[in-house]
């Protein structure tokens, strides 16, 4: 998967980390982007309650209205939030030195998304064309595309910022200190996972989720370290995203801005696991595109 030369790109990313490298420092900052995250999160729940009263702040719970899954994903700014503060109290580092530099990072993005909308398009257009059971709609279709540019915000703020703690923040700590690529491909992509671990919702298919997200981190740590910013990275996890939690939500949680419901729950093993294998596979195809777009 890797040469000293393919990942080159990557001390773009680490050279600032090398001068602050101590262990330590990462562990001071990651209790920091958790407690901002936390308090933060607290707070704008508190203030919208007070705002908006209402029922809707219980779908916070699930996700299962359009404004608590707006909620939700918008708190994810506050990690991003906490990572530009710990780069500057614990590593005297300012927070473009985390994303890379804008203007690659955003040619890059733009470039992958082009890739992928490809992908995407040939992947419509080929066998099967369905799930089997039908699909059931979530959302008005009109009400889903009035929303929608909101949606696509929203999405893209919590992929960017979980692109810019794990495949930013965690992996170049790691790779300041550590100089074998396993540490930082595999530590963070393991964080990563233990995060998408839910078995009260997954049942038995939760380590087979988890496993997915596991493979998902390694692969875009991949891409991170040879394209020397996150550009790719959030480009594949955004148009995951998009088509997980705005086209074909799970019934089981997070579906507030979905227009359709997928015919089946995490749990649903017999269901599951088949379109499992196709999302592994998907996974991949999509990590050699986003390869093939930044290809000097």
């Amino acid at each position: 998967m890797h040469d000293r030369y393919s990942y080159r790109a990557h001390e773009a990313l680490v050279r600032f980390a090398r001068l602050r490298p101590a262990l330590w420092r990462l562990m001071l900052g990651l209790v920091l982007v958790a407690s901002v995250s936390l308090a933060m999160t607290a707070a704008l729940q508190v203030i919208l309650a007070g705002l908006f009263p209402g029922d809707w702040l219980q779908g916070l719970a699930d996700g299962s209205t359009p404004g608590a899954m707006l909620v939700l994903l918008g708190s994810f700014a506050f990690l991003s939030l906490g990572v530009a503060m710990a780069a500057r109290l614990f590593h005297q580092r300012g927070f473009a030195t985390v994303t890379g530099h804008l203007r690659p990072l955003m040619h890059q993005f733009g470039r992958v998304c082009l890739y992928l909308l490809g992908l995407s398009l040939l992947l419509v257009a080929l066998p099967p064309y369905d799930m089997g059971p039908p699909m059931t709609q979530n959302l008005p279709f009109w009400t889903w595309l009035g929303i929608l540019p909101v949606s696509i915000a929203a999405v893209l703020v919590q992929t960017g910022s979980e692109e810019i703690l794990f495949r930013g923040y965690i992996q170049q700590a790691l790779a300041a200190r550590f100089r074998h690529p396993a540490v930082w491909l595999l530590v963070p992509s393991a964080l990563f996972a233990f995060g998408h671990y839910l078995p009260a919702e997954a049942g038995d298919n939760a380590l087979v989720i988890t496993a997915w997200a596991g493979l998902f981190g390694v692969l875009m740590a991949d891409l991170t370290a040879r394209a020397g910013t996150l550009g790719p990275a959030m480009a594949v996890h955004f148009f995951n995203n998009v088509t997980a939690l705005l086209l074909f939500g799970s019934p089981s949680s997070l579906n507030g801005l979905a227009l359709y419901l997928i015919p089946f729950d995490l749990a649903d093993v017999q269901a599951l696991r088949p379109w499992m294998a196709v999302d592994f596979a998907l996974m991949l195809v999509s990590w050699l595109c986003a390869r093939l777009a930044i290809r000097r």
